[in-house]
């Protein structure tokens, strides 16, 4: 999970797309409304491709995004941000390749990623498209909202999550896939507990596959006792799916 930023990689594509805008009436557009609307072109996909489609995670450029099919090329204009609207999120999903040569994105050096899927929403959409938990009237929905919100923040900054490792992609996908981490954050928050911790464990049950174990550890403010709940998520191949729901977790 992060951000899509376009770049210009060189000069003469920069020239190039300059020239082309001069063809547009783009009266009263802002500089990244008149990007949007160039690149949204039929006839200006060959900018598109000549363009740096650079993905950072906490403001650190991460990879260089291409479409594995030549027809998704549309979804990478789609994360043009018209407005300044901060709390955009684009999740990626595809394979990571080798290291982009430095003429690829102006000197950035960082790896592709070839993706086959890219969500863009805001921060605050998703959210809100989170189901609120059964028993939970609409005067509480503030609260619920409240509590999905801290826990997706930590889940975006658990050690550098850049989605390049096993660990990453379980909690990415529990994070935009499975609302009852956000049911469960709520409960811990009624109860006076905090989540204390978040880790992500080999499940016993994963040769020959990769599965983990996803464990959120809640500890009551006054009491100091915490209960954990855990999630076992298969990551062995590019999309990650459910094993079991979440349940409580006892130390062995």
């Amino acid at each position: 999970m992060g951000h899509v930023e376009p770049r210009f990689p060189n000069l003469t594509v920069e020239r190039e797309f300059a020239q082309v805008v001069g063809r547009y009436d783009t009266e009263g557009q802002t500089d990244m409304e008149t990007m949007h609307a160039v690149l949204s072109q039929r006839e200006n996909r060959y900018l598109v491709r000549q363009m740096c489609w650079l993905f950072s995670v906490e403001r650190l450029p991460t990879y260089v995004l291409i479409p594995r099919d030549q027809s998704d090329w549309d979804l990478l204009v789609d994360t043009i941000r018209t407005s300044n609207q901060s709390d955009d999120l684009e999740v990626v999903v595809g394979l990571r390749g080798p290291l982009a040569s430095p003429e690829r994105c102006g000197g950035v050096v960082v790896p592709v990623v070839a993706f086959d899927q890219l969500y863009s929403f805001q921060r605050d959409d998703l959210l809100a498209a989170i189901p609120i938990p059964e028993g939970v009237d609409e005067g509480d929905a503030e609260q619920f909202r409240r509590s999905a919100s801290e826990l997706l923040d930590r889940i975006m900054q658990i050690a550098d999550n850049s989605g390049s490792i096993d660990e990453h992609r379980a909690l990415n996908y529990l994070s935009v896939r499975y609302p009852a981490i956000y049911a469960t954050a709520l409960a811990a928050h009624r109860e006076e507990k905090s989540l204390s911790a978040v880790e992500v464990r080999p499940s016993r049950l994963g040769e020959p596959e990769v599965i983990l174990n996803v464990v959120f550890s809640y500890t009551h403010r006054r009491t100091d006792v915490t209960e954990k709940y855990f999630v076992r998520v298969n990551v062995s191949g590019e999309f990650p799916f459910l094993v079991s729901k979440l349940q409580p977790y006892y130390e062995r």
